[in-house]
């Protein structure tokens, strides 16, 4: 990674250049060209921020070049543009992701107005919706965008792209004129490298130990299942089978293949979203075959047991109250519903915590991507609320560190160079909102933003 003074020489060097390339490349006063984006695209592979020369009454050359260092410092990846307020801003946020072609978090600045969008796998599309709400109220261009990216490094997954620190596709400069410079720098520079060096390395050992606790709960409920498979008593060639039941077992069983393979390979506490929606899969592959051979009307897709997924799909849902919470609507099975019908406690998965055991939602954050796999879309805020669970994963630190658990979908890391293999949708409602559609009247409900 460049230090702060080699980075502050380098942009000292090449930003006079670029205002005077514009001064003399401008036309009638007032007139401006729209920005090209594949320069913008080029600009912000070499660095996290790119001012247009246009618009540089938004934001001064040591503002950006203050934002940039903030943003390299924290090795995120966050990319922030300020274009001129007659920049056309149709499908500018997916045209912006799609020249650049690294995963991340954009924020761009169009004269006054402000959005953003990011992949998926850095940052859920509600997080970057409450984000671009809570900064459009900011007094001035400067505080905005200073607003927006310390708050996108608290949020933001992943890690900065390697271009930044190589030097990237940027203007070239005279190495020679640096060599004693750099001699000056280099055991500050060093420095600065170990720092972050072995920030990550803290941050990956909290991960894998996150993991470990996680891993012990999702063996569980491999185990659980796989022995529900063995007490089946289902054999493909039976009298009565058919294809449909063949086939239901043969999903289940290749759910629990998947489930087993996944965990194998699990390197970070969001990793177990997809072995937990795998076994959710499977057990519902089970219910199917069960009302087949009972010849009984096939049952529609539910989420789990809200008190224990090894329950199997949900029956129901029942209002049910936490200790000290609020009520609200839960998933329940058959066995669990005639418990709460009759004054009863639910049967309530508990794990280990250094309290003893407790049940999940009062356990710790790394449960997140464990539950999120079971009960994933919109459904896992309102289950969790004013539960421990629910709001360590409300806190601007729980993305970061374990994942949202429902929110954040697999694909490149953040920082990763993925050209245009991307999920264009989670860039998607800018159409007639946002960016998109040609107006700026999105912001999504939050009534802010294009």
């Amino acid at each position: 990674m460049r230090t702060p003074l080699f980075r502050g020489l380098m942009r000292s060097l090449i930003v006079p250049v670029a205002a005077a390339l514009a001064v003399l490349t401008a036309g009638a006063p007032g007139a401006h060209a729209a920005t090209d984006l594949s320069k913008v695209a080029e600009a912000l592979r070499d660095g996290p921020v790119y001012v247009d020369p246009a618009a540089s009454d938004q934001l001064s050359s040591a503002d950006a070049e203050a934002l940039a260092d903030k943003i390299e410092d924290a090795d995120k990846p966050v990319f922030v543009a300020v274009l001129p307020a007659d920049q056309p801003t149709r499908n500018l946020l997916l045209n912006l992701r799609t020249e650049t072609g690294i995963t991340g978090l954009y924020g761009v600045r169009v004269g006054d107005r402000f959005d953003a969008a990011a992949d998926a796998s850095v940052m859920s599309r509600q997080s970057v919706d409450n984000l671009v709400a809570s900064v459009q109220s900011a007094g001035d261009p400067k505080a905005q965008l200073n607003d927006f990216v310390d708050s996108a490094l608290r949020n933001v997954r992943g890690t900065a792209p390697a271009s930044w620190s190589d030097g990237g596709g940027g203007p070239g400069v005279d190495v020679s004129g640096l060599i004693a410079f750099g001699a000056v720098v280099a055991a500050g520079g060093a420095g600065a490298y170990a720092l972050v060096r072995r920030n990550r390395r803290r941050h990956e050992a909290e991960q894998r130990a996150a993991l470990d606790k996680l891993r012990v709960v999702v063996d569980e409920d491999i185990t659980a299942f796989g022995e529900e498979l063995d007490r089946l008593d289902f054999h493909p060639a039976e009298p009565g089978a058919d294809d449909a039941m063949r086939a239901d077992y043969e999903r289940a069983l290749d759910s629990y293949d998947q489930a087993k393979r996944l965990m194998d390979s699990a390197r970070k506490p969001e990793d177990v979203k997809a072995v937990t929606q795998a076994l959710d899969d499977g057990r519902f592959s089970l219910t199917q075959l069960a009302a087949r051979r009972e010849r009984r009307p096939l049952p529609q897709r539910r989420p789990p047991c809200f008190f224990d997924p090894r329950h199997g799909p949900s029956v129901a849902d029942e209002t049910w109250t936490p200790p000290g919470g609020t009520s609200r609507e839960v998933p329940v099975c058959a066995a669990d519903r005639t418990r709460l019908s009759e004054g009863r406690d639910p049967v309530v998965r508990e794990v280990d915590t250094d309290q003893g055991r407790r049940p999940y939602w009062e356990a710790g954050p790394a449960y997140g991507p464990w539950a999120g796999g079971y009960f994933g879309g919109g459904l896992l805020p309102g289950l969790l609320v004013g539960t421990l669970l629910g709001s360590l994963m409300a806190t601007p630190s729980y993305a970061a560190d374990y994942g949202a658990g429902y929110g954040y979908g697999g694909g490149y890391e953040g920082g990763d160079v993925s050209g245009a293999d991307f999920d264009s949708g989670d860039f998607g409602g800018f159409d007639g909102g946002g960016f998109g559609g040609g107006d700026f009247g999105g912001g999504g409900d939050f009534g802010g933003g294009f």
